[in-house]
């Protein structure tokens, strides 16, 4: 059945959002796309590091950062994975990409704040659309209403100490 208005298929037709599970081949694949962002060969993708929460140690993964001028934010497709905890408690985080690193403070948006960047996302950040249950081109609304399964942070430039 497809939506009169639109032409695609309709809610009802549309397949759930898959769920995020972290295995031996996500990571093995983030290893083989972290090379690659480390060299800068992947566009708005970015190696982000977070501490440990309990650890207290360095944890790194790939990233794709959402920015619009000098505005930038940071998505978590998988919901609230570790990264997610640990940017929380931390309230900081750092992108290496190209031999060059930043630090960040974060500020966790609200839903009608994550809205349009999960929108936006999901046009950069093609190989995550099956973790949303918005498409590309729905409306901003829809994003707004799932915004609560992908967390969007603020990217803010760190004070230099």
């Amino acid at each position: 059945m497809t939506d009169k208005t639109s032409g695609r298929p309709g809610p009802e037709r549309r397949r759930p959002a898959r769920q995020f599970r972290r295995g031996r081949g996500r990571s093995v694949g983030d290893a083989v796309i972290g090379l690659f962002v480390r060299v800068g060969v992947v566009p708005s993708t970015y190696m982000l590091t977070t501490v440990g929460r309990r650890s207290g140690r360095a944890l790194t993964h790939p990233a794709t950062i959402v920015q619009d001028g000098e505005r930038r934010w940071l998505v978590s497709p998988y919901g609230t994975v570790s990264w997610v905890h640990n940017a929380r408690a931390a309230g900081r985080v750092s992108l290496a990409r190209r031999g060059k690193r930043a630090a960040y403070v974060v500020r966790e948006l609200s839903a009608a704040e994550a809205g349009p960047v999960l929108k936006r996302y999901v046009v950069v950040a093609t190989a995550t659309r099956p973790y949303f249950d918005a498409d590309k081109n729905d409306p901003v609304e829809d994003f707004v209403a799932e915004a609560d399964r992908h967390p969007v942070f603020e990217l803010l430039p760190a004070p230099t100490d």
